[in-house]
């Protein structure tokens, strides 16, 4: 069975390559503010409802514009401190802001994943799941740092403004759960929906 990743991340995509996987990337035509616009219009939900919301869409978008059979994977992440939700950040100016507000405290990475199996494009099952990961910045790191952290351009195209896996990897003092989802991808969730759907996680690997 081959799998199908509905996700342009590139630390996913890596991700799964890592671990044996290549994938075919799928692009969506998701407007994530949008959906995110409307899934709050009564008022905001959780972070993890909010991921599991935004992976499904995008597994479900790529499968119908695709037409392909196999497994496809959505995914999208957040970031949760005290209660506020961040995503990307996009410019600098926000990304320096949340990591004036973040150094030194402890947030939530929460990561949604869906697996569709599809058929010529046709849903015949779907399951969903989401993880969370507590991370602890430093607490000594400097306005100088973060400055040229964010001229890196890095934090502005990831949840949180940071990465674990690339130059973020040094501002953050610990991690309580799986690495991978602060990653955007917990592999050993997509095991759980593979096998949910009625696969074998080995035959993902590649030869």
């Amino acid at each position: 069975m081959h799998l199908f990743l509905a996700s342009t991340s590139p630390a996913r995509l890596q991700t799964l390559r890592q671990v044996g996987i290549t994938p075919s990337v799928l692009r969506h035509t998701v407007d994530e503010e949008a959906l995110v616009e409307k899934a709050t219009a009564a008022g905001p939900i959780p972070a993890r409802e909010m991921v599991q919301l935004l992976a499904r869409a995008k597994a479900q978008d790529a499968a119908r514009l695709a037409g392909v059979t196999g497994l496809i994977l959505g995914g999208d992440s957040l970031f949760e401190v005290d209660g506020e939700i961040f995503g990307k950040p996009h410019t600098p100016e926000r990304a320096r802001q949340r990591w004036h507000r973040q150094r030194g405290q402890t947030g939530v990475l929460h990561s949604g994943h869906t697996l569709i199996h599809s058929e010529d494009g046709a849903v015949v099952a779907e399951a969903s799941v989401a993880t969370q990961t507590s991370v602890t910045f430093v607490d000594d790191l400097s306005d100088e740092e973060i400055d040229a952290y964010i001229a890196t351009g890095e934090p502005l195209k990831v949840a949180g403004a940071f990465t674990i896996d690339a130059k973020g990897a040094g501002f953050i003092e610990s991690i309580d759960g799986d690495p991978y989802t602060v990653v955007g991808l917990s592999v050993a969730a997509l095991r759980r929906l593979v096998l949910q759907l009625g696969f074998s996680y080995t035959d993902l690997w590649s030869d």
